[in-house]
């Protein structure tokens, strides 16, 4: 199976989840009363750990694909039901509920909630989806500028939509990122210097994913309404460089497109 959950897990009601969610948050408070806020989340979760009955502490997650393969360590699952990620930091940022979200979605499981022990009042807030593997596994394919593409482009889309045939969309972007690099050959092939150059002038030197020899690939997940900006952005970085292509793989729940943006030759 290429995504493993080491715990045995169960789906909750909301209802059930309300519950956990309201006994586990009873301990937090108490924890942050007595200790304070300026502890590392380790020491956190361990306290809760003890206090609490049915808690497990980093709970791993497999995710592979051919020769790709990576562990994720959820912070705290509650009752073998309910993800908790428990931060220690200045404020809460889309990063970590996103964290937190990829863990569902990973584990099939439809609530969590976000906490962050650092403040004077404890910081908290629901993370919920009703997607299944089966649901992000449904999307459509589009292809622009790839009418001429080579065996190496063909290769790196097939792999590509293999990989989310297997895993489904709606994941971090640097799984799939970090997926592809391997797949492809792996970091050494992959992540090259690249020359940058204005006229006959180098300009300096970037560090870029190489889907083949002579083209970049670039994965992202921008909606509709920014991606001929994003376009634009490409197409004056790769006039900028001795490559001939950027292949952009932009993923969003519902669709795969890829665009090949190619230099415009003298």
């Amino acid at each position: 199976m290429p995504i493993v959950v080491h715990a045995e897990l169960r789906r909750p009601t909301q209802e059930e989840f309300a519950a956990i969610s309201y006994d586990v948050m009873h301990h937090l408070f108490a924890i942050h009363n007595e200790f304070g806020r300026f502890l590392r989340e380790e020491i956190y979760k361990q306290e809760l750990a003890v206090r609490r009955i049915g808690v497990q502490l980093e709970v791993p997650i497999d995710v592979s694909f051919g020769r790709f393969s990576k562990r994720y360590e959820m912070d705290l699952l509650a009752d073998h039901s309910a993800v908790f990620e428990l931060k220690a930091v200045e404020f809460l940022a889309p990063k970590h509920r996103a964290q937190l979200l990829n863990y569902l979605l990973l584990a099939e499981l439809p609530h969590g909630k976000l906490v962050n022990m650092r403040p004077d009042i404890v910081e908290h807030e629901f993370v919920n989806t009703t997607l299944r593997l089966a649901d992000r596994r449904q999307f459509s394919v589009v292809e622009e500028g790839s009418d001429d593409a080579g065996p190496e482009l063909r290769c790196a889309k097939d792999l590509f939509l293999a990989l989310v045939n297997d895993w489904g969309t709606g994941l971090e972007l640097p799984l799939y990122t970090e997926a592809m690099t391997e797949l492809l050959g792996g970091r050494r092939q992959v992540i090259q210097e690249i020359e940058v150059v204005s006229g006959t002038r180098v300009a300096g030197r970037q560090k870029v994913l190489l889907a083949s020899p002579d083209t970049v690939f670039k994965i992202t997940s921008v909606a509709e309404d920014g991606r001929e900006r994003f376009a634009d952005h490409a197409r004056r970085f790769i006039q900028h460089t001795r490559m001939d292509a950027l292949l952009w793989i932009n993923i969003t729940l519902h669709e795969v497109m890829f665009r090949v943006i190619r230099r415009q030759k003298n």
